[in-house]
């Protein structure tokens, strides 16, 4: 993978540890603001509800999950065209042609304040090859019920800017491994994973209950019912992951198995290469100077015996 120059400071702290009830959550902010833990405490055993990374992540691709701003899944070809001004961005990642997820995920990130519950992240991008500057802060929130994370970009510019949001948790899977989620169409996709057609949602594409390990899909949908349940027989808990006002999700599901990505988002790949009248359409949001926008994610557990540990994820411009 092609690093992005990083124009943060570099005395991010390694990692920052909160701690609730039987949830801990390990942050790495040097390695994109990811997660690199978190896990369920079941007696001495702490069982992962995302991928976890021991130690610190060697590579934000092994974290459990990192933020997408200020644009989600790939620009085609790394070019796309707002207000007659033609934005070219290089590549991102080795073998991929189109730069993808914009920068935060790149860079480290600094702890802005941080407590035993909740902590809060910030990472500056000055203009440059992305034209515009914006300020990006997650907050992390542990409860003993669970955990929240508002993701936010304010645009700093005296230009408008295109934006849109996302998070990209991963999860361990098995064969006996399900989804049970809503969706009514999907992109098909070319070489390049770039959309192709939308179509409905079915046959191989029907999330609606079906096992998600090893399926063969890196698929953008829309659509999405808001809600995502997730759950193994080897898992001592369900898992459910929801939005009220995400329209749009990835579904990332390698056929060699292992791990899944599940991804609330706020707009389609390649949203950016429409024209600016179909943007709406796609999810993207145009931000005047100083507007803010905010996604925000949530995560429930509900355990054997029907009782919950928690809860959702839901976008909205400030």
């Amino acid at each position: 993978m092609t690093r992005e120059k990083s124009s943060q400071p570099t005395d991010s702290a390694e990692i920052v540890t909160l701690s609730a009830g039987p949830l801990e959550l390990v942050l790495s902010p040097a390695m994109g603001g990811s997660i690199a833990r978190f896990t369920y405490r079941d007696g001495a055993r702490h069982l992962p509800i995302l991928r976890s990374s021991e130690g610190t992540p060697a590579h934000v691709l092994g974290t459990g999950s990192f933020p997408l701003v200020p644009y989600v899944n790939r620009i085609r070809g790394g070019e796309f065209t707002f207000r007659g001004k033609t934005v070219c961005l290089a590549a991102n990642m080795t073998g991929d042609p189109s730069p993808l997820h914009g920068q935060g995920w790149l860079n480290p990130w600094r702890v802005v304040a941080a407590t035993n519950k909740d902590a809060t992240l910030a990472f500056d991008h000055p203009a440059g090859e992305w034209p515009w500057s914006y300020r990006a802060e997650q907050h992390f929130s542990l409860s003993e019920t669970g955990l929240e994370i508002a993701l936010s970009c304010r645009n700093l510019s005296l230009e408008p800017m295109p934006c849109g949001l996302g998070q990209h948790p991963y999860f361990l899977c098995s064969p006996a491994t399900r989804i049970a989620t809503q969706v009514d169409y999907v992109w098909t996709i070319d070489k390049q994973v770039l959309p192709v057609e939308r179509i409905a949602a079915t046959g191989q594409y029907d999330l609606s209950d079906r096992a998600v390990c090893g399926l063969g899909l890196d698929h953008g949908f829309d659509g999405w019912g808001g809600k995502a349940m997730l759950s193994d027989p080897s898992w001592p808990f369900d898992l459910e992951m929801s939005s009220s006002d995400a329209d749009f999700f990835q579904l990332y599901s390698p056929p060699e198995g292992g791990i899944f990505v599940a991804e609330p988002v706020t707009h389609a790949n390649a949203a950016l290469n429409c024209p600016e009248e179909q943007w709406a359409d796609v999810g993207l949001r145009v931000l005047e100077p100083g507007d803010q926008m905010t996604l925000i994610m949530r995560l429930a557990l509900s355990l054997a015996g029907g009782k919950r540990i928690f809860l959702a994820s839901s976008p909205r411009l400030l």
